[in-house]
């Protein structure tokens, strides 16, 4: 069975940071933790406004919901890895 992190980052408008931090571990983290093939999530802050969720997956990672437009000041990014052996 292969292991998957999925790395989430988004930055907020600066007056909507708290607002958006709150949606993430709230709303988007939660939904993703129920699911059968979540291993774990980590959430992440920056003093750039940014909001970074690493989570780890058996096989198949699941998208975040797309967070309030209001609230971002641009898109979120993705991005997958997978362990090296070394």
């Amino acid at each position: 069975m292969s292991m998957i992190a999925r790395m989430w980052e988004v930055r907020a408008q600066a007056s909507g940071f708290d607002e958006l931090l709150t949606w993430v571990c709230d709303v988007a983290v939660p939904r993703l933790e129920v699911l059968p093939q979540h291993v774990s999530s980590e959430v992440y802050s920056s003093t750039d406004n940014r909001i970074v969720v690493i989570t780890r997956w058996r096989n198949s990672p699941e998208g975040m919901l797309v967070p309030p437009a209001k609230l971002v000041a641009r898109a979120p990014h993705v991005w997958d890895f997978s362990p090296v052996d070394r």
